[in-house]
């Protein structure tokens, strides 16, 4: 839906072998954590292994199986939620930063036993911050 808007420019941060971005949903409406189905993070062509991936959002971490489950937790399209995952990044200057992201939309019925799900992906170039850089 706004894929061009799912990675915050400049928000790049690394912290030792890990690195993370800040995303805004691809949606117009609220959706809870259970439907935040999935996300890759590739960074200079290197994608976080899937087991390091957490995911971010009003102040708690999870894993994509905790968030499987998680209706309490919500994520508005007016905040950004992070995603991070072991991947290494240079020191040095900018980097290609993908994002693949997939969401189910539970009220959109597209058969009897299935929802809308869709698949949405965005591609920035920035630099990267160290973590201790971000918190000063």
């Amino acid at each position: 839906m706004i894929p061009d808007r799912i990675i915050e420019q400049g928000t790049l941060v690394t912290d030792g072998g890990r690195a993370s971005v800040e995303v805004r949903l691809p949606w117009y409406r609220a959706l809870p954590g259970s439907c935040i189905a999935g996300a890759k993070l590739t960074i200079d062509g290197t994608e976080a292994p899937a087991d390091s991936l957490r995911w971010t959002m009003n102040g708690r971490a999870f894993t994509f199986e905790e968030l499987s489950t998680n209706i309490d937790e919500w994520w508005f399209p007016v905040d950004s939620a992070v995603l991070s995952g072991e991947v290494p990044v240079a020191a040095e200057g900018d980097h290609e930063v993908r994002v693949d992201l997939t969401l189910y939309i539970p009220y959109i019925i597209i058969s009897d036993s299935e929802t809308l799900h869709i698949e949405e992906h965005d591609t920035k170039t920035m630099a990267a911050r160290q973590a201790q850089e971000v918190a000063a």
